[in-house]
């Protein structure tokens, strides 16, 4: 099963525009600030590129904590979402857009609602599963158990996103010429 995935997430990588790459990191960084977010285990993989990103030096803040200021012109919010459509996410995309954010979304569905208002796109082809009923929200697709036997319930989509950042994070080291010994200064020292 591993060495599938890792087949299916090789796939994904090998589909990567370098277009959308290009313009993902520019939103990066010439963000203000940036929030972060996701639902279910996509907002565990925005939970981990912001800590990356602060790791970075970069302002980063994850939608939904209590210490996440409010949202200014200049800032950037990254969504992690595989439908682009889960109804919570959507709604804070829309009201991010509307304060005059930025919007960056990683998915595998660009023509979703998210999608429609995003500046910035990249497309993880995942063949995520098959949602009938467009209005279903993550929540219901979570507790009904609508996934196929091979990697459930977008866990392709969320694992390809996961390294996807990663590497982002990696070639953000290279532009900003950090190296690991700099990301330490900013890690956690009191765990």
């Amino acid at each position: 099963m591993m060495r599938l995935m890792a087949w299916q997430i090789g796939s994904i990588a090998g589909s990567l525009s370098d277009e959308e790459i290009d313009a993902f990191l520019k939103e990066i960084l010439s963000a203000g600030r940036i929030y972060v977010m996701g639902a279910g285990r996509s907002g565990l993989v925005a939970k981990a590129y912001a800590m990356r990103l602060m790791h970075l030096g970069f302002t980063a803040y994850v939608v939904g904590e209590t210490i996440t200021p409010a949202m200014r012109p200049s800032d950037l919010l990254v969504i992690f979402s595989g439908s682009g459509r889960t109804k919570t996410v959507a709604d804070i995309a829309e009201t991010g857009k509307k304060l005059g954010g930025r919007i960056a979304l990683i998915t595998a569905n660009p023509e979703s609602r998210i999608g429609r208002i995003a500046d910035a796109i990249v497309i993880l082809e995942s063949h995520r599963d098959e949602i009938r009923d467009e209005t279903t929200e993550f929540d219901v697709r979570q507790m009904t158990g609508e996934h196929r036997s091979f990697a459930p319930l977008g866990t392709i989509f969320e694992t390809a996103s996961m390294v996807f950042a990663d590497s982002c994070i990696s070639r953000l080291m290279e532009i900003s010429q950090i190296d690991e010994k700099q990301l330490r200064k900013r890690h956690a020292n009191i765990e």
